[in-house]
């Protein structure tokens, strides 16, 4: 596994190692490939979204108990966008963006910190995302992907996004909870 490259100064796109003949194609991600290029997380929980062309999720975060996520899609493809919420951190309210699909076959590690979001840009998507600490809802905020501030250019070619009800009511940078 090697760094392809590097966002926000801690996002890191990955390149896994990838094994292939003519009967299959297996994709290895290792704890200790991980550690070798600086990821000394711990993975509590594993997870699988499947949605379908122009849904838009996000940008989600945990206010208590963040967590990092290694992404990676096993099928279709996504703009994917990370959003630093750390007040002292020297990229505070900046987006980062980048395209996961099933061809170029990368990986995203956004570490705790971060709103986390995506768009669907194929026909559908499964997206596989490692956690670092549980999912508690009374926890989880939603900061609005469409506000102004984050200059997020989504690549909606015309089409409205779908989104659900927590995604449509998220809040600006502006009035969002935020990490210290």
């Amino acid at each position: 596994m090697k760094i392809v490259s590097r966002h926000l100064d801690d996002i890191l796109v990955l390149e896994p190692t990838i094994s292939a003949n003519e009967l299959s194609t297996e994709t290895l991600t290792t704890s200790q490939d991980l550690r070798r290029l600086g990821i000394t997380a711990k993975f509590l929980q594993d997870n699988h979204s499947r949605s379908i062309k122009n849904v838009l999720r996000g940008l989600h975060y945990q206010i208590a108990c963040p967590h990092g996520k290694l992404i990676r899609i096993v099928s279709g493809s996504i703009f994917d966008v990370a959003v630093d919420l750390r007040r002292t951190s020297p990229n505070f309210g900046k987006a980062a963006t980048f395209v996961l699909s099933e061809q170029n076959g990368q990986l995203v590690w956004i570490p705790p910190g971060y709103a986390h979001g995506f768009l669907v840009t194929s026909y559908a998507a499964d997206i596989i995302y490692s956690v670092t600490d549980y999912r508690y809802p009374e926890h989880e905020r939603t900061l609005l992907w469409c506000d102004p501030d984050l200059v997020i250019n989504w690549p909606l070619m015309g089409d409205p996004p779908i989104l659900s009800e927590r995604d449509r009511i998220g809040l600006p940078l502006a009035q969002a909870e935020l990490y210290d």
